[in-house]
């Protein structure tokens, strides 16, 4: 019965008020007739009508017994008139009747007295519906979705960071050996405005030099390297690191403009200034952030609040703030105008999973630059950025993968999640409840090794259905859901009538999906 206002702890559908109103007293506490007057020829005596009340009357209040027929102080119930009961009436009175208050008897038609405590409620239409029960919705064949593996470069062994450019009709990626790749969509018959799908195959670009785009090695340990890159707004200049110096390419001719900051310490997360792409917030893997100016060459400022590697750095052009999250488990938000640190936190993790060492917690702001989203092995997490206050939290069953990557849609409508065992998860940004669940084996032939999982996950700029997966054996797939069904299944009913705002408060440590098995 939510939403109709009502006290929902000790409200009953047919309770009512058992106390007469004064008026009712006054009505029946003094008959204009009585037994001992004399009757003026010239008054007629007023007959009772019939009444219609939203309360029990005062003549059902109680019982009298004699020679087993039942009685009430004013008569017999068979002689008195048939109330007519307004429901509506009924159920507003209840709403403000004493709720201690007992359930009272009333006339039945065939002036009988009868405890309503016997009567069942009415269940509605709506809610005996079951036709209605919200389903998940699970992919696990091919035909049930659009995917499309693109084409391959035979040097690449794994991909460890992806993403769409923000022009939406090409796929940039960086490999675990140091190399950029480089997928481009052209305008087509089937595919009119060039943008990136799933519909028609993308080719591998290289210049004319035949150049490749390749980070600085030297000196560096593939193994321990943590590759990082960031695109500019532009898509014309892409800053990369794999373990060595930075460097900042030329994305149309791949040509190397610049290398700075050779190790150590070495980058390990990177991120343009949303006001300026010639600044740059530079992770480092012994827990400081570089504001750098790349056009001076110059170092702004240096942030210390971690005590590990930092893992993530998310700009809020609207707060002017910069959220940062480290090996630590922590996170902490940076003012960027004096670049102080504002707040800090340490990121609530399950008792029974703990995150490993090698786990890389990332964060990403929503739409509305006011919260963001934290991504960790462990979990996934909304968050308000200015008190960093967990709005909302999934956390996986015990025995269930952990989750490898996670990115909001472009609309911040949706959260595409890859987990250690393949399985791709759809959520609802909402609640962080799961939509829909894409197994393996809908994307991953039976040929493929049991071991292939996707590494990293980016979402489509402008499609907000649209996604691409990293692989650890090198592939990369882009996905998209059928024509005719044009969305990632239905999120579920929100219960208990909860906000759909992002300011939700969720229930923490909600149960995760059950992991589909490897064929």
């Amino acid at each position: 019965m939510s939403g109709l206002g009502r006290d929902e702890t000790n409200w009953h559908p047919y309770r009512v008020c058992n106390e007469p109103t004064r008026q009712q007293k006054g009505f029946n506490s003094k008959p204009l007739i009585t037994k001992h007057s004399t009757p003026n020829p010239r008054i007629r005596p007023i007959r009772p009508q019939p009444q219609t009340v939203g309360i029990a009357q005062p003549f059902a209040s109680a019982h009298l017994h004699k020679n087993g027929r039942k009685f009430t102080r004013l008569g017999r119930l068979a002689e008195a008139p048939k109330p007519t009961i307004n429901p509506i009436s009924a159920a507003t009175a209840a709403g403000i009747a004493d709720r201690g208050a007992s359930v009272v008897t009333i006339a039945a038609m065939n002036g009988d007295a009868w405890s309503l405590g016997n009567v069942e409620p009415r269940i509605s239409e709506e809610s005996s519906d079951k036709s209605k029960v919200w389903k998940l919705t699970e992919i696990s064949e091919p035909s049930q979705c659009r995917s499309l593996r693109l084409p391959e470069n035979s040097r690449v062994t794994k991909i460890s960071r992806l993403i769409f450019t923000n022009s939406g009709n090409a796929i940039l990626a960086l490999a675990s050996n140091a190399i950029h790749l480089l997928w481009k969509w052209q305008r087509s018959d089937l595919n009119s405005n060039g943008k990136a799908t799933a519909t028609v195959p993308p080719q591998l670009w290289r210049p004319s030099s035949g150049i490749l785009m390749k980070n600085d090695v030297a000196g560096t340990n593939h193994e321990d390297a943590v590759p990082c890159f960031a695109l500019s707004k532009n898509d014309s200049y892409v800053i990369s690191a794999s373990g060595g110096k930075i460097s900042l390419f030329n994305l149309l001719t791949f040509t190397t403009m610049v290398t700075f900051m050779p190790p150590p310490p070495a980058a390990t997360f990177l991120a343009f200034h949303p006001h300026d792409n010639n600044i740059m917030a530079i992770g480092m893997d012994n827990s400081t952030i570089v504001i750098y100016n790349v056009r001076v060459n110059e170092v702004i400022a240096k942030l210390r609040g971690h005590s590990k590697r930092i893992t993530g750095l998310a700009f809020s052009h609207v707060l002017n703030v910069l959220v940062s999250s480290g090996a630590d488990s922590q996170l902490c938000v940076w003012n960027t105008d004096g670049w102080e640190m504002q707040e800090a936190r340490f990121l609530q993790v399950s008792a029974w999973r703990t995150p490993t060492a090698q786990s890389d917690m990332a964060v990403q702001f929503h739409q509305d630059q006011m919260h963001f989203l934290v991504v960790d092995e462990t979990q996934l997490a909304i968050y308000e950025t200015t008190k960093l206050e967990c709005l909302k939290q999934w956390v996986p069953r015990e025995s269930s993968a952990p989750i490898t990557h996670a990115t909001f849609s472009c609309d911040s409508q949706l959260v595409y999640a890859s987990l250690l065992d393949a399985t791709v998860c759809v959520f609802s940004a909402v609640n962080l409840r799961l939509c829909c669940r894409i197994n393996p084996s809908a994307y991953l032939p039976a040929s493929v090794s049991s071991n292939v999982h996707p590494l990293v996950i980016a979402a489509h700029p402008s499609e907000p259905n649209g996604f691409a997966l990293g692989l650890s054996d090198g592939g990369v797939l882009v996905f998209e859901p059928l024509e005719s069904e044009n969305k990632w299944g239905v999120p579920p009913p929100v219960e208990n009538g909860s906000a759909s705002s992002v300011a939700a408060t969720p229930s923490v440590g909600a149960p995760g999906p059950e992991q589909a098995q490897r064929r």
